[in-house]
């Protein structure tokens, strides 16, 4: 009985790993496979057309003088450290509004997440246009309310990481829809309890929604953090890293080292130093959030 029960369990392990084989096989090929082969080539001299030359550690060596290199990681920080906390904001303000039963709920909610499954290519076309100097609907709206000397965005160095801070809440509505789903999770008792309580709006949000939110503005923060590391379509197509390096992304940067100046090996090696950043960024998020987030 028990060699009928064990033989069993082997056919069903295989049937298991046989319905998994594509993914396994997949992600084989093109996740596991491509980072370790990214690992290799960062410790190696190759410009795409001849065969790689070990050199070590050269290329960590580089970048650690590098000035473009500490530049991008400034941009890259200041960037991040603005629009995520501000889109964490803007999606809960519209969540807010869309959870008070307004008429017409769906349609805006759709609307508003619209944006976010555009063509991303399309809209930073838009985008583009938009903010325009000279002729861009919003600087020509600026002057018609009376704003004599409009924002240079995307032109002047101090005004094109707001530029693209600004766009970026075009997409916001992913997020509104996370939090709305966390809002609607939130039992309605609790609200009955701390009005009778005598709390108010603002008492209520402070004591009773925020704090069950909380999970909720953890997963977007992790994602956000990590999202904006990776900033490099905005960049690429609507500024190419200028003015003056001010939106040289570091992933634009790394863009640049591989398929421009064709240093394969730098690139892989910065890609690692982005993972290394990246994780330990994600790591302390997890452990901070043990003071301030509540699994209700």
């Amino acid at each position: 009985m028990r060699r009928t029960g064990s033989r069993m369990r082997r056919q069903e392990a295989l049937y298991g790993y046989a319905f998994i084989s594509p993914w396994l096989i997949g992600m084989l090929l093109f996740t596991v496979g491509p980072l370790l082969a990214s690992l290799a080539i960062s410790f190696c001299k190759w410009d795409l057309l001849t065969t790689p030359r070990a050199i070590g550690t050269v290329n960590y060596a580089r970048l650690a003088h590098d000035a473009v290199f500490y530049r991008s990681i400034a941009v890259t920080a200041y960037y991040t450290a603005v629009s995520v906390p501000l889109g964490l904001a803007a999606s809960l303000g519209l969540a807010l509004m869309l959870n008070c039963g307004l008429r017409g709920t769906t349609i805006y909610r759709t609307v508003f997440y619209m944006p976010h499954v555009l063509s991303g290519v399309a809209v930073l076309l838009l985008w583009r246009w938009l903010l325009e100097p000279n002729v861009g609907l919003i600087n020509t709206l600026l002057r018609t309310a009376g704003v004599a000397h409009p924002p240079g965005w995307l032109t002047q160095p101090e005004w094109s990481i707001p530029g693209l801070i600004f766009m970026g809440l075009w997409g916001v509505g992913g997020g509104m829809l996370i939090f709305l789903a966390g809002l609607q999770n939130i039992p309605e008792t609790l609200y009955e309890a701390a009005l009778i309580d005598g709390a108010g709006p603002i008492s209520r949000f402070r004591h009773v929604t925020l704090p069950l939110l909380t999970p909720t503005v953890f997963f977007l923060l992790v994602m956000g953090v990590i999202g904006s590391f990776q900033a490099f379509n905005a960049a690429f197509v609507m500024t190419g890293g200028g003015p003056a390096d001010s939106t040289r992304f570091y992933v634009l940067y790394l863009f640049q080292n591989a398929f421009q100046n064709y240093e394969m090996g730098l690139a892989s090696a910065m890609a690692w130093v982005l993972f290394v950043v990246v994780f330990v960024l994600t790591l302390v998020q997890f452990r901070l959030s043990r003071r301030w987030v509540f699994y209700g």
